[in-house]
């Protein structure tokens, strides 16, 4: 007994040696690991201030240390992704002027794609939604300036200024075979994000140009108007470059009550976070329909695809931009800052949108419903005896009242006709309608 007493002690003291040993040498070659890093670091920093005091005192050019140090800081900031930037103390100011929400400029939004300044969407309304930009637009030139290594901060610059005062866009636009140049007046850009509409007797139309601050209440609020007769939604966000990630969320908890709606990760735990739906924020389970396009963007995506993830919505367009990145300001000081991206988004499934985007489960081109009247075909009311007191008591006396059709909040059947993306969506809502009873 007193053996195996001694043969236990004897294995538990080498394994606490062994522990020690190992916790030793583990701490060990962890402050070896932090020394390297930290010696890297000094030797990266090293170089840095080396190549700014060679810069300094011998280019060609009197170039201040501040100056350097700025055209440092935005080589460096953008070359990390198409997102982050350096912001000078003008472009943080401008940033400043833009969040709350009313500027002068064109009324587009522009990102990098392949290498090209592009625009994702004109937003509605605006002086370049009207002089005809289209979402994937690429815009070579600004009032002659090649936009060739140009920053999206720097193209924005430019094309923000003095209220009435003309710039020109020159573009390349799929389907043309040479160059278009575009002639724009800026103006103040005021941004009215939603806007809804009735199509048919019970049908509601919710059209969403950007996710500001004010796009959950707004949505909430005309869906609660409507709710009494509205069968079914169509939900556009065609050429919306997104906006506010809480709504984003917000909008697909009005559809949605339960389970994950996007997740974003970052390099940091601490970037990682998760956003659920809550049944208390459901407002209605109508059949839905959602249109993208190219030009849906960021919000817009993590919108559609988590709506199409939790089979609650059919998305019906063209593939989405495929933004899915969160980037965040953060200062420098009072003046100057940096826009960093921190994190991904992620949609229900676990799927990405950064590059892919989102593909439509039904995908319909933009163009007009091509229709042709048969002006041979005979009907009961073209007989010569038909019965018009019974026509009458159907139809009523429509054509004496001569009733108007409000556009402002109806979408009538010859604005559908020019919208096929639209009559798709709406044909889909109204079969919806009819194989759930609603």
């Amino acid at each position: 007994m007193k053996n195996k007493k001694l043969i236990t002690l004897g294995f538990a003291s080498v394994t606490v040696a062994l522990a020690l040993l190992f916790s030793t040498n583990l701490f060990a070659a962890t402050a070896k690991k932090e020394q390297t890093k930290e010696a890297s670091r000094l030797e990266a920093l090293a170089k840095f201030t080396k190549v700014l005091s060679i810069v300094e005192q011998y280019n060609v050019d009197n170039v201040t240390i501040e100056e350097l140090m700025d055209k440092a800081l935005q080589g460096m900031m953008s070359n990390l992704d198409a997102h982050s930037n350096y912001l000078s103390q003008k472009d943080y100011k401008d940033l400043k002027i833009q969040t709350n929400g009313e500027f002068g400029g064109l009324g587009i939004t522009v990102g990098v794609k392949d290498g090209a300044l592009t625009v994702i969407a004109p937003i509605e309304g605006t002086p370049a939604d009207k002089a005809g930009i289209k979402a994937g637009d690429i815009i070579l030139k600004i009032n002659e300036k090649s936009t060739l290594n140009m920053t999206i901060d720097e193209a924005v610059s430019i094309m923000r200024g003095k209220v009435g005062t003309k710039i020109e866009l020159t573009i390349v636009r799929e389907g043309e075979t040479k160059p278009l140049a575009i002639s724009i007046t800026r103006a103040i850009i005021t941004i009215e994000s939603v806007y809804a509409k009735t199509i048919g007797d019970n049908i509601q139309y919710i059209r969403v140009t950007n996710f500001d601050k004010k796009v959950v209440n707004d949505v909430s609020k005309a869906i609660k108007q409507k709710k009494a007769t509205t069968k079914g939604i169509v939900l556009d966000l065609r050429n919306n470059p997104g906006g506010l990630l809480d709504q984003a969320v917000g909008l697909v908890d009005i559809f949605v009550d339960k389970g994950d709606i996007v997740s974003q990760k970052g390099k940091n735990k601490a970037d990682d976070e998760v956003y659920t739906a809550k049944a208390i924020n459901t407002l209605t389970n109508v059949p839905l329909v959602v249109l993208v396009n190219g030009g849906s963007a960021s919000a817009s995506e993590i919108v559609s695809g988590a709506l199409q993830d939790h089979k609650r919505a059919v998305v019906v367009g063209q593939n989405t931009f495929g933004k899915g990145s969160v980037q965040v300001v953060l200062p420098i000081n009072e003046e100057e800052a940096i826009k960093l991206t921190v994190a991904r988004y992620y949609l229900p499934s676990g799927r990405t949108i950064q590059a892919v985007g989102v593909k439509p489960d039904i995908e319909v081109l933009p163009g007009e419903v091509k229709t042709s009247k048969n002006e041979f075909a005979l009907k009961e009311a073209d007989l010569k005896k038909h019965l018009t007191e019974e026509l009458e008591k159907v139809n009523g006396t429509q054509e004496e009242k001569g009733d108007k059709v409000d556009t402002k909040h109806i979408i009538s059947d010859e604005m559908i006709q020019k919208d096929i993306q639209l009559k798709v969506g709406t044909d889909i809502i109204k079969a919806l309608i009819i194989t759930k009873g609603v």
